[in-house]
């Protein structure tokens, strides 16, 4: 619901926002919204430099970096880099997903990072007229995959419009109740309880 650039104080520091308990900050926030982000390499690397060192995130329990999918610059940066606890890797059940999911994860593990777990997104679609469960892209790849390299299973979040609309108003469906809401919150718990948080 943060829409306002981050300020900077004395043009060196960069003060994150916060919304919900939350502090963030978005690449997303720096620029003009209409504006793709368009940039090589080298830009990438200046960006993440100035997200872990320019802006000012206070005292912290936890710092989660969401990272484009696949296995580029920013990925191999950030682990060489920084000291990094570890990945987790979000991914579809659909075998054309787990096919990148499985590259993360060959990367995290040539780069000796240890992979937290693994979380399975649009894992099931319920209709909100009738009631009447879905698997659009299949279910159950990303928890059997987990199971057959020996990494946790974190979860499995649903395909949700309520998803969308929550986040869209800027509140999200975590901070509500019903199953969707349940889904993420449990998968917080799990994440928690394995000492990530």
């Amino acid at each position: 619901g943060k829409t306002e650039r981050p300020k900077s104080p004395d043009g060196k520091t960069i003060l994150p926002l916060t919304a919900h308990g939350v502090t963030f900050m978005s690449i997303g926030q720096m620029l003009p919204e209409d504006e793709a982000v368009i940039w090589r390499g080298p830009m990438l690397m200046g960006a993440l430099k100035q997200m872990l060192g320019q802006v000012q995130w206070g005292e912290l329990d936890v710092l989660l970096v969401d990272l484009p999918p696949g296995t580029g610059d920013v990925q191999l940066t950030l682990c060489q880099r920084t000291q990094v606890t570890g990945a987790i890797v979000v991914s579809t059940p659909q075998d054309v997903a787990l096919l990148d999911a499985r590259k993360a994860l060959d990367m995290f593990s040539t780069l000796k990072t240890p992979v937290l777990g693994m979380i399975e997104n649009m894992s099931t679609y319920v209709c909100p007229k009738c009631g009447h469960e879905e698997h659009l892209f299949g279910h159950g790849g990303v928890h059997d995959e987990a199971e057959r390299l020996g990494l946790p299973f974190l979860g499995e979040i649903p395909l949700s419009l309520d998803v969308r609309i929550a986040g869209d108003s800027g509140s999200p469906i975590a901070l509500g109740d019903g199953p969707v809401a349940e889904a993420y919150q449990n998968l917080a718990r799990r994440m928690v309880g394995r000492g990530m948080g």
